[in-house]
């Protein structure tokens, strides 16, 4: 969790902004995250969410409004969209510590180990295939949309692809998109579909085992390799459903909570003790900048 900066809101919608979630200025995630508190007394802290500058504001509110009416076991919930002609649109849900990927592997010093990889892949797939089963393709699944909490990764960002650009359009190259994660058919401007998100799982999976998106096979752990391989497939018809990956990345019955390194542990628990100790700062004019 970082200090506010320059340009960030000091306030959304009714709520007071404490700090924002990345560190960098701009991530590869097609929005800005910031934790929030309300500012009526009731001490509710929140994860509200911005579109970028550069992005397409029409479309990411009607992805966030699309969001806010799911209900899918590992997506980020949203619990209010908000917005209007004075201000940016955003939405919020619960607030819990959480680190984005990125984070967390900076965090561990690097890579994450083999047993917080397989749980992670199984997780991921558990929630995309619940997804696919319901018709929905998640369509913004990258390594800095992926949060990871004690209970479990959360995914946010959802359809960054299809805010991105609509469908005919090359996506390739556009803000807010890794490109590594980006599936070749939906670059070219192809409808997002299930075999996207599975592509974009394979990429995050090489993330966390390696730290890059498009490592070399030999790179990748002994289990990654075949299940990567076959996500990142140009054809979506030779990639795996995301049902099939669970059970590649992680054949063991499901355990319980996903492992984490102590030294993710001691961030998110440092995270959680800052947000106890932060003070609302002086009330600011009504905006979401």
């Amino acid at each position: 969790m970082e200090a506010l900066r320059h340009g960030d809101p000091l306030r959304v919608g009714s709520y007071i902004a404490l700090a924002r979630l990345d560190a960098e200025p701009e991530t590869t995630a097609a929005e800005r995250r910031f934790v929030v508190r309300s500012a009526d007394g009731d001490g509710r802290t929140l994860l509200a969410r911005l579109p970028r500058p550069d992005t397409d504001l029409t479309r990411w509110a009607i992805e966030a409004e699309g969001a806010r009416r799911l209900s899918i076991p590992g997506f980020l919930t949203v619990g209010e969209v908000g917005g209007g002609p004075a201000e940016l649109p955003w939405c919020t849900g619960p607030y819990v510590p959480v680190l984005p990927l990125p984070a967390a592997l900076r965090a561990h010093g690097g890579p994450l180990p083999d047993p917080v990889v397989r749980a992670l892949g199984a997780a991921l797939a558990r929630t995309l295939a619940t997804a696919h089963a319901q018709g929905v393709a998640h369509a913004g699944l990258s390594p800095a949309t992926v949060l990871l909490t004690t209970d479990g990764p959360r995914l946010s960002c959802f359809g960054a692809v299809r805010a991105a650009a609509p469908d005919g359009v090359p996506r390739s190259g556009l803000p807010g998109l890794d490109s590594g994660s980006l599936a070749p058919e939906q670059a070219a401007g192809g409808r997002p579909q299930p075999p996207g998100d599975v592509y974009a799982l394979g990429a995050v999976l090489a993330y966390a085992a390696t730290g890059h998106t498009v490592p070399e096979r030999d790179e990748l752990p002994a289990f990654l390799r075949e299940p990567v391989t076959a996500c990142l497939s140009r054809d979506p018809a030779r990639r795996p459903q995301a049902h099939q990956l669970q059970l590649l990345t992680h054949p063991e019955p499901d355990g319980g909570p996903m492992p984490l390194p102590a030294s993710v542990v001691t961030a998110l628990a440092r995270q959680s003790a800052q947000l106890l100790a932060a003070e609302l700062p002086a009330p600011a004019p009504r905006t979401a900048l």
